[in-house]
């Protein structure tokens, strides 16, 4: 049985994966007033499209960082801009790109570390190299975390550590609260993708 707290984070959690996954891939997407609004896919040129100059994005790895980052995070052919702490100040803004390749992946790797093995890192993580890839590992990544929460009891909410994600606060934080940050990231980085969405859209031609 589902604890009851945690049940309107699960439903959060639902209805702003299936807003985003729509928004990206179409064919309609919710308009907010419960009308179907139609959209098209997105494309490569869109998930590059860098909104200003020296953005943060997803490179062939044998091209190596771009501006001000150090390094290609996550395995595979391809790598997203990244630098050691402190970040570069100010923050680069990030492409489509960036954003879905860091929110599929904490995704994919907090349900490891909740469900899972519990010794999946970002170095071993792939970053998907194109739009349909990426929105398909944010979609498994998604439903990867939602198998993983059905999998908790009400004393998990309230365990100290429950999740042993390594590269945020979880070992420090109670379950709850990473189930509600996740819920977090997921709102303001899908509102990020979804503007860009609309400045791509709208750019001078």
């Amino acid at each position: 049985m589902i604890p009851p707290r945690i049940v309107p984070l699960l439903d959060q959690f639902d209805f702003a994966r299936e807003r985003l996954t729509a928004r990206m891939a179409g064919p309609v997407m919710d308009s907010g007033d419960g009308s179907d609004t139609e959209v098209g896919p997105m494309t490569d040129e869109e998930y590059f499209w860098e909104p200003v100059a020296d953005c943060w994005s997803v490179r062939a790895r044998a091209a190596g960082p771009g501006p001000r980052a150090t390094l290609l995070a996550g395995a595979g052919p391809w790598g997203r801009d990244a630098a050691a702490y402190p970040h570069p100040w100010p923050p680069p803004v990030t492409t489509i790109a960036w954003r879905l390749s860091h929110l599929g992946e904490m995704i994919a790797l907090r349900a490891d570390h909740v469900a899972g093995s519990r010794s999946l890192t970002r170095d071993v993580h792939p970053v998907p190299g194109g739009a349909v890839e990426a929105v398909a590992a944010f979609d498994a990544a998604a439903a990867a975390w939602r198998t993983a929460l059905l999998t908790v009891d009400d004393g998990a909410l309230d365990t100290v550590g429950y999740s042993s994600y390594p590269h945020g606060s979880d070992p420090e934080d109670a379950f709850v609260d990473v189930v509600w940050w996740v819920n977090q990231e997921l709102l303001h980085h899908g509102a990020e993708i979804a503007l860009l969405r609309d400045l791509y859209r709208a750019r001078p031609r």
